[in-house]
C-alpha cells in the first residue's frame, strides 16, 4: 500500500503533508559521521552497497521520515560516461578531462558504474516499511554539463555558459549525451524498486530566459518523456533551483508530476502561479532550520499553511546544512506532523 509521500505525489489530497529532507542521509548524522570515518572516503561509501543502504536508512530509523533519498551523487552519470571522479577533503568533487579542454568523444564510458547504485536501491527498498517511499535522483543535464565541462563547481558557471554560447553544437552534444545516460540510469533506479524520483538541476538559476528553455526545460523535458514512456505510474520531481519566475514554465513544459521549490520563492507566490493541483514539494530556507527555535516555527507553518489548498510534500529549499542539530530537526517533524488542513 502506498504511502502518504508517494500518494501525495500522484496528487491525492491528505488531511497532513509528508516530509522528507534533501541531504538528509548526510552529515549531521553522528552515525553518518562514524560510518564514513570508518569505511574511508565519500566515493568508496556510494560504491560499497551496503553502506550506501545503511546511510539512506539511517534518517527513516532515527526520525521517520516518509521518504528515503539515495545516497548517491549526481556525477555518477559523468564517471559512468567515461569522467574520473574525486572527491577531494576541502575541495569538493573533480572531473576529468574538462570538457572545456576536451572533446566529449575523448571519453570511453564505463556504464558498470552504475550498476552498484541499482544494488543499493534494491536493499534499501527491502529494509523500508511499505509505507515509506523510496526516492531516486539524478543532476539534470544541464547542472551535470556544468561539472564536465569546467572539471567542478562554480559560483557562476562562467565556462559552461560561455562554451554554450560560443560553440552550442558542441555544447547540445554533451547535453544530448547526459539525456540519453539519465533516463537509463533513472529507469534502472525505478526498475531497482525507486518509487519516485527527482531531477535536481541545482544550477538553473544562472541561465537566462532563453537559454533556460534550451538548456533547461528541453532537456528535462526530453528525460520525462523517455522515462514516463517506460515507467508511467512512477512520479518525477523536478528541482530547477534559482529559477525565480521562469518556474511556472518549467512546471507546465517539461512533464514533471511534482515541483520543487527553493528558499527565494515566495510560497504564497508559487501557490497562486504554479499549474492548479500540482503537487509542490519545498520550500523551508536550510538556515531556519539550523537556527531552530520561535522562527523555525513560524517558517514552517508559513510553507504549510501557503500550500493548504494543493498537494505538498515539506522540505527544504535546498540540502540540510552539515552543523544543523539533531534536536531541531525534532522540532521541525513536530511541527509538520502537528499540522492539519
Amino acid at each position: 500500500m502506498p504511502g502518504l509521500l508517494l500518494d501525495t505525489l500522484r496528487g491525492t489530497p491528505a488531511a497532513t503533508s509528508p516530509i522528507w529532507l534533501m541531504r538528509q542521509a548526510g552529515r549531521y548524522l553522528p552515525e553518518y559521521r562514524e560510518l564514513r570515518a570508518e569505511k574511508g572516503g565519500f566515493l568508496a561509501l556510494v560504491y560499497d552497497t551496503d553502506a550506501a543502504a545503511e546511510i539512506t536508512v539511517q534518517p527513516i530509523r532515527r526520525f521517520g521520515f516518509d521518504g528515503a533519498i539515495l545516497f548517491s551523487d549526481i556525477l555518477i552519470v559523468p564517471y559512468a560516461m567515461g569522467q574520473d571522479l574525486q572527491f577531494l577533503a576541502g575541495e569538493g568533487p573533480r572531473l576529468s578531462p574538462r570538457l572545456v579542454d576536451h572533446a566529449l568523444e575523448s571519453l570511453i564510458a564505463v556504464p558498470e558504474r552504475l550498476t552498484p547504485i541499482y544494488e543499493t536501491v534494491r536493499k534499501v527498498r527491502g529494509a523500508l516499511a511499505v509505507d515509506k517511499t523510496m526516492l531516486g535522483f539524478a543532476g539534470s543535464p544541464w547542472t551535470v554539463a556544468t561539472y564536465m565541462v569546467a572539471g567542478e563547481g562554480s559560483r557562476d558557471q562562467h565556462d559552461t555558459r560561455a562554451m554554450a554560447y560560443r560553440d552550442p553544437s558542441a555544447f547540445q552534444a554533451i547535453v544530448d549525451a547526459v539525456t540519453e545516460v539519465t533516463v537509463e540510469y533513472l529507469c534502472g533506479q525505478i526498475e531497482a524498486g525507486a518509487e519516485a524520483v527527482q531531477l535536481f538541476d541545482s544550477w538553473a538559476g544562472s541561465l537566462s530566459p532563453v537559454q533556460f528553455t534550451k538548456w533547461v526545460i528541453a532537456p528535462n523535458a526530453a528525460i520525462v518523456a523517455a522515462v514516463k514512456a517506460r515507467h508511467p505510474e512512477t512520479p518525477i520531481i523536478g528541482f530547477p533551483k534559482g529559477s525565480g519566475e521562469k518556474l511556472p514554465a518549467y512546471a507546465r513544459e517539461t512533464g514533471v508530476d511534482a515541483v520543487g521549490i527553493d528558499e527565494t520563492i515566495d510560497p504564497l507566490w508559487a501557490a497562486r502561479e504554479l499549474p492548479a493541483g500540482m503537487p509542490v514539494q519545498g520550500n523551508l530556507d536550510p538556515l531556519l532550520l539550523l537556527s531552530g527555535g520561535a522562527e523555525l516555527e513560524r517558517g514552517a507553518l508559513a510553507v504549510l499553511d501557503a500550500f493548504a489548498d494543493r498537494p505538498h510534500v515539506f522540505n527544504l529549499g535546498h540540502g540540510i546544512g552539515q552543523y544543523t542539530p539533531i534536536a531541531h530537526v525534532e522540532q521541525l517533524l513536530a511541527i509538520v506532523r502537528g499540522w492539519s488542513r
